[in-house]
């Protein structure tokens, strides 16, 4: 189940009870902290698209409800990510360095920045901007040692 953090992995028992660890959160947690850990977006997405065509007698993941119908969560996921990518893309549409972008997403999203968000935050971050750039929605140069981000 890569894409939240290195490593994660989930389990079904033998009596169809699926364990999915922190691979989605409940719609609470992403209303409420907007953009969740993400070290790899391509995988997360992948995980959740894998996620979201489960079937089992329950699903009990970390941070939501256990549920016997993961799919309308993880689609509410992916859809966050989506979001947040397109944000980024909008953020971009003039040349921007990273801490502009990071600066402006938490003023969009009326997040209050501290160490702890920033350092988590920003790391997502970077990750959306180097998926965004892999899938060729994003262009990256250098002006006045400055590496900036454009759509």
């Amino acid at each position: 189940m890569p894409g939240h953090f290195f490593d994660m992995v989930g389990f079904r028992t033998p009596d169809d009870v699926v364990y999915l660890a922190d691979c989605l959160s409940s719609r609470e947690t992403l209303e409420k902290y907007q953009i969740g850990f993400i070290y790899d977006v391509a995988a997360y997405l992948k995980t959740l698209e894998t996620v979201k065509s489960l079937t089992a007698k329950i699903f009990v993941p970390a941070h939501a409800e256990a549920t016997t119908d993961i799919s309308e969560l993880a689609q509410y996921n992916i859809d966050k990510v989506n979001e947040i990518g397109e944000k980024i893309l909008e953020l971009c549409a003039e040349p921007s360095c990273f801490e502009n972008i990071l600066q402006r997403l938490f003023t969009e999203y009326e997040l209050t920045m501290n160490f702890e968000q920033h350092v988590l935050v920003g790391s997502t971050v970077r990750s959306y901007l180097a998926w965004l750039k892999d899938t060729g929605k994003l262009s990256v140069y250098f002006e006045n040692n400055m590496l900036l981000w454009k759509q």
